[in-house]
């Protein structure tokens, strides 16, 4: 057996308190089910139209719009006629409204009064039947609006009380020519005449037909939370430490090819030369970090391998030599001292002789070809080639 509701009983007390006086009880903001409910139910039905519409568009949730709703509502007014609100809007907007002392109707239930309006609608002469109501359904399926908000609300005066809804829509319809209200959609098979913006079908497994839409995806792929999805390629690009076509395998360390591996950290020189903060940027981008030389044994095995690479690999600049090597060790003048990209103090310096001699002007480290690939502090706006540093943490730091 059904329970009993509760809310007449208390709408009647509500009622009872307020005499003859107005009283309006405001009820919270539609929750987001309910919201959610709304939604799917205007796309339900703007699909089910008969005859079936070629240009009827997807539409989307507007909190705007339900703001403006639910202010409306609120109002306590019991017509759009009634209305004395006046909303600054960039463009038109659209409004049903509905008014009933069921004190248990949901906004879904008042959707389908307006969509049952089509048994008085004639779409092919665009006529509504005599002293009948078709406006609110023309609204519900105009083609070209493509958001939606709702608000609803209980008003009680001279101890009646009312349910009101209000839908709005943008842009709005029910346009006119010459005192006639123009057909609300273009007749045809499912989108096959959305505008090239609306590049996407929507159909779901509950709908008799498609809707118009702007695909957020037109790939209809993801790359979950590992890549990042390529739309004119519909490629996903991996981030470090991930492969295959969604980015869904995960590669062992060291997982770049690395030129050089120190005690299980991965070191790879760059082809190309950029700027230091360039160079910072790129490494981290791979999941890694400018290289940091921390002991003598790095250095040592640096240096031989750089001096061991063909003349074919260096990159030449007419602005600037770029045979150097830029490391992840800058000198901050807040801190008067060099520091690595991590914020550490080092404990191990290779400067070579002379050097460093540009505190406050060459603020960035390089490993330096002319001094057997000891450091030299150098404009950090030099195009040199770089080294980057992997390790677990690094991947770790990154996942």
């Amino acid at each position: 057996m059904k329970r009993p509701t509760l809310l007449p009983i208390l709408l009647a007390s509500l009622a009872a308190a307020a005499g003859k006086h107005s009283f309006s009880w405001d009820l919270k903001e539609l929750a987001p089910k309910e919201r959610f409910a709304i939604l799917a139910h205007h796309n339900r039905l703007r699909s089910k139209v008969q005859p079936p519409a070629a240009n009827m568009q997807k539409m989307e949730w507007s909190e705007k719009l339900a703001r403006l709703a639910q202010m409306r509502a609120s109002s306590c007014q019991r017509s759009q006629q009634d209305q004395q609100i006046q909303v600054a809007e960039e463009e038109e907007i659209g409004w049903n409204y509905h008014t009933t002392v069921d004190a248990g109707v949901s906004v879904s239930n008042v959707i389908d009064l307006w969509f049952r309006e089509a048994q008085n609608y004639h779409y092919h002469t665009g006529q509504c039947k005599y002293n009948a109501s078709c406006q609110h359904y023309t609204q519900l399926v105009w083609a070209t609006s493509s958001k939606v908000g709702c608000g609803k609300h209980i008003c009680v005066h001279d101890e009646q009380w009312t349910v009101i809804v209000v839908c709005a829509y943008s842009p709005g319809g029910n346009w006119e020519i010459n005192g006639r209200i123009i057909i609300p959609y273009k007749e045809g098979p499912s989108c096959s005449l959305c505008t090239s913006r609306m590049s996407g079908c929507f159909k779901s497994w509950d709908h008799h037909g498609g809707l118009c839409e702007v695909p957020r995806n037109p790939c209809r792929m993801s790359c979950s939370n590992r890549g990042q999805l390529n739309v004119s390629s519909c490629r996903c690009e991996c981030l470090p430490g991930f492969t295959g076509r969604y980015c869904q395998e995960k590669l062992e360390f060291p997982f770049h090819t690395c030129d050089i591996q120190i005690d299980g950290d991965c070191f790879m020189v760059s082809p190309e030369a950029d700027t230091y903060y360039g160079a910072k940027n790129k490494c981290q981008e791979r999941g890694g970090i400018l290289a940091q030389v921390k002991n003598q044994k790095v250095q040592d095995i640096l240096a031989f391998y750089l001096g061991q690479l063909e003349n074919t690999n260096e990159v030449t600049n007419p602005d600037f030599e770029t045979r150097n090597f830029w490391i992840g060790l800058t000198y901050k003048t807040s801190k008067d001292s060099f520091r690595w990209d991590t914020g550490e103090t080092p404990s191990f310096y290779s400067f070579a002789f002379g050097q460093p001699d540009n505190q406050g002007f060459g603020n960035c480290v390089e490993l330096q070809i002319s001094s057997a690939f000891n450091w030299n502090d150098q404009r950090c706006k030099t195009r040199n080639r770089y080294i980057c540093q992997f390790r677990e943490e690094h991947v770790a730091r990154w996942e």
